[in-house]
């Protein structure tokens, strides 16, 4: 509860809080492209000169050692370009339109989203913190789809209220990760709904993954409800285009086994999802966020 929090802690939040209810407000008086363009910019001048941009390039220099020094950089300004991006992008997702003609979004594979929206069709639709995220399950709901969106509360109270209220655009079940999420999400596949989820966050409780040659440890949510109802496990990746445009590519549904032996099955489907990621991750190094502690120290 907010209120158990100390105090120096609220007065912290708050600050915190008026400051992005400020920014919010003036992205969105602001067309999309400008506000992106903007926050990007400042984003890109401001984020390498923080302490947390040596994590980004410890992670970046492991995962990809083949990169060159001049590389690295651009692919971490790339980074702290596309955060700020989608930081002021929130204050306008309510203008996508995912399957308009000549709108802000190219939509690649449709059909690997409107073939689950008949009765008995379950899917588990999964991305990652990469290109603008927020957008992925625009493709879900705007094709007719309910679903449920697991999703990790931020650390900052009202900053999490301000993404709520933005997200509320998209027009999905709002889930977060706790003790409700597992419940909520097995009534959302229990009435015949699905479920879209970030898969490539560190979870300590979780099991160990490969993940660009080293473990890491990773939610098992993913699989254990694909193996249990049967779900198709779709792909969907979001690439940025210039002036705030995207391309969601929903990609064909993984073969996974299902061997009756849980432990070996649910590491099999989360070793090809992170191979999915890290597909996408190598291809576009600047579009992941690469801040994450995804992998043990």
């Amino acid at each position: 509860m907010a209120s158990r929090r100390p105090l120096g802690r609220r007065l912290l939040d708050a600050a915190e809080g008026g400051g992005a209810w400020l920014l919010f407000g003036c992205f969105r008086l602001l067309p999309v492209a400008w506000a992106s363009a903007l926050a990007g910019a400042l984003a890109r001048a401001i984020g390498p000169r923080l302490g947390v941009n040596r994590r980004a390039r410890q992670n970046l220099q492991r995962a990809l050692p083949e990169l060159s020094d001049e590389r690295v950089v651009q692919a971490i300004g790339g980074m702290w370009d596309n955060l700020g991006r989608v930081a002021a992008e929130y204050a306008h997702l309510g203008q996508y339109r995912v399957y308009e003609p000549g709108g802000r979004i190219e939509m690649v594979g449709a059909e690997n989203i409107r073939r689950y929206g008949v009765p008995g069709q379950r899917a588990i639709f999964f991305s990652g913190h990469f290109g603008n995220w927020e957008v992925a399950t625009l493709a879900v709901t705007q094709a007719g789809l309910g679903v449920a969106e697991i999703y990790r509360a931020a650390n900052n109270p009202i900053i999490d209220d301000i993404i709520n209220y933005a997200r509320s655009a998209v027009g999905s079940e709002l889930v977060p990760k706790g003790t409700i999420a597992a419940r909520r999400a097995l009534a959302a596949l229990k009435s015949g709904r699905h479920i879209a989820m970030l898969v490539d966050q560190k979870m300590n409780d979780g099991i160990p993954v490969p993940f660009f040659g080293r473990d890491a440890m990773t939610a098992p949510a993913l699989a254990k409800f694909a193996l249990h109802f049967g779900c198709a496990v779709v792909p969907v990746r979001v690439d940025r285009l210039p002036h705030a445009r995207f391309r969601i590519t929903a990609e064909p549904p993984l073969s996974y086994p299902r061997t009756g032996d849980a432990a070996r099955d649910e590491l099999a489907l989360m070793t090809q999802v992170n191979q999915v990621l890290e597909r996408w991750i190598r291809e576009k190094p600047d579009h992941w966020f690469w801040l994450h502690r995804r992998w043990p120290e």
